[in-house]
């Protein structure tokens, strides 16, 4: 019932029903056709009722001479017998004689308005109370004109009659028919007819819906598409398979046409601009410059030896760019993140955005970076793979072989930090950019270049180690506390943390962090001498930096536990 329902009165979107083009044509047609049926229903009545009218004159003309003939007639039995109430009741019966309706009647009219007598079946009055119609038909007679047709109302009902006066009798007959009672069955006609013909005109357009419908079924189809496209809010091609050929089907033709390019476009666009503003360009149908503050967590990733890589390759950096970013850009999409900026051997990511993702925006950040780590390590066994072949055939690689081979091993190191930063499009509205804009993002590039210092390949602030272990259960993840630095440009220092991914926190690295977190204790205790030997102890490459740092058991004065950096 509903699906025939939306097939007549058409579908809502949005609070609004659009109304199927084949139940307005539907519609219009019948409309037309019941108006111009019923038009030509009651001109056919006007036309029959003239002729009628015409016919009952020349009937009631006839009626009238009989009586009037037969008037004098009993006027002379009159003069000879003198017995007014047979005459009277002669010229009566002759008139009930002659009349067929309930209404009919014959009139013996006075000039005063009495009633000589009067030929009927409705119930006898005395005298003939219209007026009007009795001085019309005096003023006549004093013409010199005896006869004519007249309307008059007789005992309530109104009456189309024909007169003539009867010079012996000194009285008006009338011979008159009822309009209603006359008109009783051409309105029966009418209404019969009508009834028939929005029968007909119904079964009309029930035949017509059917063969529309069947005729412009591909239009259906193409907006029943086209509002499924509108609620998803993508664009799609509409299947046009078997449709016949007209300007439906080249409509269709022509909106597939129109997506393909529209989808070329947009997808174009989404290479070129993140996902949030790719979503509002199309729900707003704009892209305003403005932005907001939000809590968001920013990851910068970078290669390093860039330097050694580009002039190794040359042009053939780019090559070698695009392999590592196709992969690693994927990544970050795939745990929500957007793509601030790509800035040659840098990579700017913001977690966050989307308000409707439910995950944790810091964890989503940690796991991306590992995952940007995984592409770097997988490009390098390749490399690793392909020197080995070359190896096998040829025994060895040639020097600028060798050159090359060091090149492409990548390595990157990835910094995330997170705090409240502004979030939007700057520019003109000639060329904007999405950008994130705040002390965190660059911060977020100086943690990245700690992990050169401290050799671990993640490092976080504390602000993303908190924002995991108060908000996710579960994360797996271990957060060992690095150091307390203060980076070149910074006035105050701030802890960094190596987040470790608990599958590859085994024994032997959870021993080694016990004696770095012993260590480090001591450290920031200024108790350098005891620190170095836990430091030592530990196997971890993180170590090398602090026992640098401590060899000489110097504790320098004034120690607060923060190292200041003196390079990026």
């Amino acid at each position: 019932m509903r699906r025939l329902l939306e097939s007549v009165l058409g579908k809502k979107i949005n609070n609004t029903r659009v109304f199927p083009v084949t139940t307005k044509i539907i519609l219009i047609f019948t409309l037309i056709i019941l108006v111009s049926n019923l038009t030509s229903n009651y001109i056919n009545l006007v036309y029959n009722r003239t002729e009628q009218l015409n016919l009952l004159k020349q009937l009631m003309a006839k009626d009238l001479m009989d009586i009037y003939g037969f008037a004098n007639t009993q006027h002379e039995i009159y003069q000879y017998n003198r017995n007014l109430e047979l005459s009277i009741s002669g010229i009566r019966d002759r008139g009930n004689h002659l009349i067929k309706g309930d209404k009919s009647l014959v009139l013996g009219v006075k000039p005063d308005g009495k009633l000589l007598f009067q030929s009927s079946k409705i119930r006898a009055l005395d005298s003939f109370s219209d007026r009007e119609s009795l001085k019309s038909m005096s003023q006549s007679h004093g013409l010199n004109k005896d006869d004519g047709f007249i309307d008059f109302e007789f005992n309530k009902e109104k009456y189309i009659a024909i007169y003539k006066y009867n010079k012996k009798w000194d009285v008006y007959l009338v011979r008159g028919e009822e309009e209603n009672e006359f008109y009783r069955s051409t309105r029966t006609i009418f209404r019969d007819i009508s009834v028939i013909i929005i029968i007909l005109t119904l079964i009309s357009a029930l035949v017509g819906i059917i063969f529309l419908k069947f005729i412009v079924r591909y239009l259906e189809i193409i907006t029943a598409s086209i509002m499924k496209m509108v609620q998803n809010q993508q664009l799609d091609l509409i299947d046009l398979k078997g449709a016949p050929n007209d300007d439906i089907t080249y409509m269709g033709v022509a909106f597939n046409s129109l997506s393909n390019t529209i989808n070329n476009l947009v997808n174009i666009f989404r290479k070129f601009a993140n996902k949030d503003i790719a979503v509002k360009a199309y729900r707003d149908r704009q892209v305003m410059l403005e932005g907001t503050q939000k809590q968001l967590t920013v990851l910068f990733s970078d290669i390093k030896s860039f330097t050694y890589i580009t002039e190794t390759l040359g042009h053939d950096i780019i090559k070698l760019l695009n392999l590592h970013y196709d992969r690693a850009i994927r990544e970050v999409i795939k745990y929500d993140g957007v793509i601030g900026s790509i800035i040659g051997d840098a990579l700017l990511a913001v977690y966050g955005v989307f308000d409707e993702s439910s995950a944790n925006k810091s964890l989503q950040a940690v796991i991306s970076a590992y995952r940007i780590h995984e592409v770097a390590e997988s490009l390098r066994k390749k490399m690793e793979l392909r020197k080995e072949r070359i190896i096998a055939e040829r025994g060895r690689l040639l020097p600028e072989e060798e050159n090359v081979y060091r090149a492409v091993l990548l390595e990157v190191g990835v910094g995330i930090d997170g705090g409240e930063v502004f979030w939007g499009t700057i520019g003109s509205y000639v060329r904007m950019t999405s950008t994130v804009i705040g002390d965190n993002v660059n911060s977020a590039s100086r943690l990245e270049g700690l992990t050169r210092i401290y050799k671990v390949p993640v490092i976080c602030s504390e602000y993303v180690k908190d924002d995991i272990t108060n908000n996710v259960e579960n994360s797996g993840l271990i957060f060992v506390e690095i150091d307390t630095v203060q980076v070149k440009g910074k006035t105050t220092g701030k802890k960094i943390f190596w987040p470790i991914p608990e599958g590859d926190y085994t024994r032997k690295i959870k021993t080694d962090v016990s004696y770095f977190s012993q260590g480090l204790e001591l450290y920031y205790a200024g108790d350098w001498k005891k620190a170095y030997r836990l430091f030592a102890r530990c196997k971890l490459p993180l170590t090398e930096v602090f026992k640098d740092r401590t060899h000489n058991h110097d504790c320098p004065r004034k120690w607060n536990g923060i190292w200041e950096m003196k390079t990026k």
